[in-house]
């Protein structure tokens, strides 16, 4: 899915496991733990598959059950 060049820096992007990915909805914040996305490894630009924003916006509508809830501190 990753492997082509960054629009940005022509850089390689590489699918990285990201601690945690965070995104404004319209009825707040999503945030995702251990997700695989695809990072340049020259600027640090992310990129995002449709099947990952397809998700994370079905879990943000509550269609999608997540795997953990965790109280914001």
């Amino acid at each position: 899915m990753y492997g082509y060049r960054c629009e940005y820096c022509e850089g390689a992007v590489k699918a990285r496991t990201v601690e945690r990915e965070s995104f404004k909805h319209k009825n707040g914040f999503i945030i995702l733990e251990d997700v695989v996305i695809g990072v340049c490894d020259r600027c640090g630009n992310r990129y995002y598959s449709a099947a990952f924003f397809m998700q994370s916006m079905k879990s943000a509508q509550g269609s999608g059950c997540p795997r953990e809830l965790k109280p914001f501190q």
